[in-house]
């Protein structure tokens, strides 16, 4: 695969240069100031690496390549320098554009794969403003020369990329390129992306990765790609409008009350505003589904909303990235986090990485160290992902609507096969967004499930463990004598958690792991402790706000914590 990539790099730096562009480009990406401001200070964050270098290139930074390798050559760095957008941040782009010119138009470098050269091509034209803007006019030549090759190498080689986001990718890269730029010899492949529409985006606009953040970004490639039809004049084809919706519908049931995305399945919140962009675009909303969509269920009411993973784990090659989250949840009360799951941990080495998909790592119940999926070999290639085996063959939910409350009923049988015990989990809000009620059983369904229960009781203990990941912005406090956790947000609100105490409480360190760092964030987790001794274990626990929390609160402090090293660092 890579040998023809770069074969067909070679033979596309003897295709025709691009003339120009058919309209003005709009810049469609979303940077960040403060990384922008890094970035030209000599700090280079690439997956948690931090490299020094003071006057130097973005092509000095060091780490993983595997991990690095995506960052560098997709140029999603351009975004940030462009959100600077001065002379200095102008001509950093420029030298950086050229190095890699210089360095890579032979076919060398990672960067010649489908879907990076479709992420590169859609920032290269979309900041053609900010990059060209009284440019030296070799540069303009070397510029638009290279738009040329990686057009026509993409034309060439879209077909390789995986199915998915990667597809997308390509396709969304090569039809911008297409139509934005002028002199090539390129047809824009509608058909082929809208193909991908229907096969790669399921009718709930779903993706099998069933990650969050990954859908966003096919929804900002759709609209990269609708807007590039729409200003040249050129027929949208109704796939693509339609797989925008459907994409659209389910990022609102997936944002939380603060405006961010779900964390699940290797996907992070998301570039502050970039979802606000993505759906503003997409139109008018239409009524939240009550069903679940790609397999999380939501609970909202008042100024709380709960998002909690109720569907299968991704399958074969779409889990490489998956976690073993099932019924997993995540609460926000206004513009906090409250409960979270750990996140992925990619950034910050194989074996952070590995621990932060196992279910100890999320907001739901592991017994005995077993996840509810378990993790495969790695694979033989860099990076080494490792696929879910395993997973819980049935998976369940209903969501309903209680004259008193909203309320999901979830069920899995990820421990059935080992332990003979499915995992049974009700999560049900008060409507006024000020409690949330639950209740975690572990079962016996068959008496093939009792006589496993049987055998594995007498091989070992069977300790039972439901966590309650806390952001690292919650201040939390064991009260009442250890009846109960304090959980003081930012905002001045405070939640108490509850149990039945049949388990037994404690609150021990967490870590939150999030992308761009350069090391996990140290957090809490509420534990429930206790062991599966009968063939029905049952658990019930509330987090209700305390009774002088106002159901409003007015607060405008930042988001942004003190210690947010991965814009802050030297």
């Amino acid at each position: 695969m890579a040998h023809l990539n770069r074969t067909h790099a070679r033979r596309a730096a003897r295709a025709r240069a691009a003339t120009g562009f058919a309209a003005a480009p709009e810049p469609r990406g979303i940077g960040r100031f403060a990384r922008g401001r890094q970035l030209l200070s000599g700090n280079f964050l690439f997956a948690g690496v931090l490299t020094t270098s003071p006057g130097g290139s973005v092509w000095d930074a060091e780490g993983d390549p595997a991990l690095i390798d995506p960052d560098l050559h997709g140029f999603g760095w351009l975004d940030d320098l462009a959100a600077v957008g001065d002379a200095r941040a102008r001509h950093a782009a420029r030298d950086w554009i050229a190095q890699w010119i210089e360095t890579c138009e032979d076919g060398s470098g990672p960067g010649w794969t489908p879907e990076l050269a479709g992420q590169r091509l859609i920032r290269w034209i979309s900041h053609e403003g900010f990059v060209l803007r009284a440019a030296p006019e070799d540069f303009r030549a070397t510029y638009l020369r290279s738009l040329g090759q990686q057009t026509r190498f993409l034309s060439k080689r879209w077909s390789a990329a995986p199915a998915g986001l990667p597809r997308m990718e390509a396709l969304c890269g090569l039809t911008y390129a297409s139509l934005m730029l002028t002199g090539v010899r390129a047809l824009p492949p509608l058909a082929a992306l809208a193909k991908a529409c229907r096969t790669d985006v399921g009718m709930d606009g779903s993706l099998t990765t069933r990650n969050p953040e990954e859908l966003l970004t096919v929804l900002t490639l759709l609209q990269w790609a609708i807007r590039a039809l729409t200003v040249t004049d050129t027929d949208i084809p109704s796939d693509l409008t339609d797989c925008a919706a459907r994409a659209a519908a389910t990022l609102r049931s997936l944002r939380h009350s603060d405006g961010g995305l779900a964390r699940f399945h290797g996907g992070g919140r998301g570039l502050d505003g970039a979802l606000d962009t993505a759906l503003s675009q997409a139109g008018p909303a239409a009524p939240l589904s009550p069903e679940p969509r790609m397999g999380y269920a939501r609970l909202s009411a008042g100024r709380t909303s709960v998002i909690a993973d109720a569907g299968p784990p991704p399958q074969g090659a779409a889990s490489r990235n998956g976690h073993a989250s099932t019924l997993a949840f995540e609460l926000t009360s206004g513009r906090r986090a409250v409960i979270v799951n750990c996140g992925s941990g990619v950034t910050f080495g194989p074996d952070w990485r590995r621990a932060g998909r196992a279910t100890p790592s999320h907001s739901t119940l592991s017994l005995a160290g077993y996840s509810s999926s378990r993790l495969g070999p790695p694979d033989p290639a860099p990076p080494h992902r490792a696929a879910l085996v395993d997973p819980p063959e049935r998976v369940q939910a209903v969501l309903s609507r209680q004259p008193d409350s909203l309320r999901a009923e979830m069920s899995h049988d990820g421990f059935r096969s080992t332990h003979g015990l499915t995992h049974a989990r009700i999560l049900e809000m008060t409507l006024d967004g000020r409690g949330l009620i639950g209740e975690d059983l572990l079962t016996t369904l068959s008496d093939a499930d009792k006589a496993r229960f049987d055998r594995a009781q007498q091989a070992e203990d069977l300790p039972i463990a439901i966590r309650f990941h806390l952001h690292p912005d919650v201040d939390a406090h064991v009260d009442m004598g250890g009846a109960a956790v304090s959980l003081t947000l930012k905002s001045g609100e405070i939640w108490v958690f509850r149990h039945d105490g049949h388990a037994e409480l404690s609150l021990k360190p967490s870590v939150y792991l999030e992308t761009g760092r350069l090391k996990p964030r140290p957090a809490q987790q509420v534990v429930l402790s206790d062991a599966a001794m009968s063939y029905a274990t049952r658990i019930r626990w509330s987090l209700t706000k305390a009774q002088d929390t106002p159901d409003v609160i007015r607060d405008l402090g930042p988001l942004r914590s003190e210690d947010d090293d991965h814009e802050d660092a030297p």
